[in-house]
């Protein structure tokens, strides 16, 4: 009797079946290598979020994260310190409050009590963590980690009223 379930693809490697895995790009994102990138509001609740590879860098989700907020302020840490994203945001009409690169040959002021309040941000992740699914990425494809992700919000959400 042949047995044909264990007889693994002839011709590949180990190390090229586990390639989408451990990148994660392709369809399978789980793993330690995706981003969560989020808008919260003055209150902590979820605005708007984007998943991403771990790889990606955080400055080029932020035009899509503060398009049509209509937020007073932009809070972010030194990781959106980028030009484009400073001058989209003051085209919104948004005060932008970012601590600059210490690369930056001229370092711009910014209000230090105001930034205080980006605790705020780093709570509501933490409590979009606390689910255990979402901080292990038990999840295996990226719709299903997207759908844990808004399950989450909701409830985030429902806390709050």
């Amino acid at each position: 009797m042949v047995n044909d379930r264990f007889n693994i693809c002839k011709g590949t490697s180990a190390r090229s079946r586990s390639r989408w895995r451990q990148s994660g790009d392709g369809p399978n994102k789980r793993g330690l290598n995706t981003k969560i990138h989020m808008a919260v509001d003055a209150a902590g609740k979820p605005v708007r979020f984007i998943v991403t590879s771990g790889t990606v860098a955080d400055c080029s989700q932020a035009k899509d994260l503060i398009k049509d907020t209509g937020a007073k302020y932009l809070l972010a840490n030194r990781g959106y310190d980028t030009n484009a994203i400073i001058e989209a945001a003051q085209n919104a009409g948004m005060e932008v409050i970012i601590p600059p690169k210490k690369s930056r040959k001229i370092l711009r002021e910014y209000d230090k009590n105001i930034y205080k309040l980006r605790h705020i941000i780093e709570n509501t992740f933490l409590k979009l963590k606390q689910w255990r699914g979402i901080a292990t990425r038990y999840v295996k494809n990226l719709q299903s980690m997207i759908a844990a992700i808004q399950i989450r919000c909701i409830a985030l959400c429902i806390n709050y009223l």
